[in-house]
Parts: C-alpha cells; structure tokens; sequence
C-alpha cells in the first residue's frame, strides 16, 4: 500500500487535491459558505477585506460564497451530464459492435451525423427553442457528448468482438446483452475511465460557455460561467471579480486533467509490464 501511494506523482496528488476541494464545497456549500448564495450583503463590487475574502460581485454579494455555492451546481450538471453521455454512448457503440449490420451501420450515421454540426452552436440552437431548466441543459449536453462516447466505445468494441472469448461466447449461445456486459465492457473499462475524466473536464468548460452565453445555468442560481457572465464588466474599471470564478474553472479542469494524465500513464506501465513478462 505504501509503495502504492508513492509511485503517484506530485502533479497526481495536486490534481486530486484540487478535485477534492470542489467536491467538498459541492457537498457542504451551505455549512462552508459565510453568506448565502443570494444573499446581498453589502455596496457591488466592494474590495477584499476580513470579512470578505474575495469581495464582492456586481450586486453586492458575497463572492467566497456564491464560489462556493456554484461549484455544487456547476459539478453536479457536469457529472450527472457525464454519466448519462458514457451510459447512453457505450451502451449504444457496444450494441452496435455486437449486433453489426444494419444496426450498426444505421447507428454509425446517426451519431456521423450529430457530429458533423459544431456542438456549441448546436447546444445554443436546441436550447434556445426547449423550456431554459437544469434538465433540458443536462439532457442536451449528454445527448451531443454521447455522440464522442459512442465512436471512442464503437472502436473500443468492435477490435474486442473479434476476439476469441468474445467469439466463443457467441458459440455458447449467449445474447447480445451478455456479450456487451460481460464480454466487452469489462474489457473496455479502463480506456472508458480515462476518456470519462476528460470528457467531465470538457463538460465543466461546456457548462460555464453556455452559462456565459446565457443558456446555462439560469439566475439568481450560482454557477461559476454565470458569475464570470454577472461581473465582466468589472474588469473595465479594473475590479477583479470575474476573475475569481474564471481561475476556478481553470483550476479544476487542470486538475481533472491531471489525475486523467497519471490514470493514462499508468495503464500503460502496466500494460507493459505484462507484456515484458
């Protein structure tokens, strides 16, 4: 265990720290935050002090606070976002690996399809014609993250499905859904990981561009592209308070990529490791 946790690097632990404290303010906002998340204590854009950290944003609000409040938002559509995108996406490509043929085929250029448009100017066309919700917003950015999920899960599957346990399976008898569950997915698990953290980091930068653009996270609820959004203006006349849930975005995603980094890393020492022996 020992020599375990020290074969992880620095740039590791420093990533994990840094998702850890996100996590942490998502999940104890209301206990961590000196204020509330609307609540207005005091003249905008007021200057850090004792008692405020960070100051305040363009309508008074405590700024520690709202960054707080937001991370539990801005992690909680980007992970929920992530999850349904990987389910609906491998299920999908390994369905079509497995059933091959006009399943296949059929699916391939649906998600060819989805993915010829640019995402972020498809993401604004759906969601300025649905209902602006948290829901509509986590079901569109599954559905177009899916369509990566699916070509990364298809390649993934379709080099495993010629494989001889794979084919001996099919000889049993055994169904599609036993195949993709039992045969492929497990297989499958370790590269879908690594592409999971990569595609949360993209999900947490996809969910503040719309939130800046406006078809994110709808005020007065704290997320942290909506607070870049609410004090841009402040940098005009050289207040800092955009700046703060910008860095925070920042912060996150390196950290996510960090962690992402060393889980690549070491798959591939181990994958050579076994096949030194």
């Amino acid at each position: 265990m020992k020599q375990t946790l020290r074969s992880i690097p620095v740039s590791a632990w420093i990533g994990m720290a840094g998702i850890a404290v996100a996590v942490i303010c998502a999940l104890f906002a209301p206990w961590l935050a000196p204020y509330g998340e609307n609540q207005i204590v005091g003249d905008p854009w007021a200057p850090s002090s004792a008692e405020y950290l960070l100051g305040l944003d363009n309508l008074g609000r405590d700024l520690l606070s709202r960054l707080i409040y937001g991370a539990r938002t801005t992690l909680f559509v980007a992970f929920v976002s992530t999850v349904l995108a990987f389910s609906l996406g491998s299920f999908l490509s390994f369905a079509a690996a497995a059933m091959r043929g006009p399943v296949d085929v059929g699916l391939s250029r649906i998600n060819d399809l989805l993915m010829s448009i640019p995402t972020l100017i498809f993401a604004l066309i759906v969601l300025s014609a649905l209902p602006q919700n948290m829901t509509v917003l986590i079901l569109v950015m599954a559905v177009l993250d899916a369509t990566r999920v699916f070509r990364l899960g298809r390649a993934l599957a379709l080099d495993l499905s010629t494989m001889d346990f794979v084919e001996a399976a099919r000889l049993r008898g055994e169904g599609t859904l036993w195949i993709i569950f039992r045969e492929i997915l497990p297989n499958a698990l370790t590269p879908l990981l690594a592409e999971f953290g990569l595609r949360l980091a993209f999900a947490v930068l996809f969910i503040s561009t719309l939130s800046f653009l406006g078809l994110g996270i709808q005020p007065p609820t704290a997320d942290w592209g909506g607070m870049v959004k609410d004090n841009k203006d402040g940098i005009i006349f050289g207040v800092s308070a955009a700046l703060v849930p910008g860095a925070a975005i920042a912060v996150l995603t390196v950290s996510i990529n960090l962690v992402v980094d060393w889980l690549l890393k070491r798959t591939s020492s181990l994958k050579g490791g076994r096949g030194d022996g």
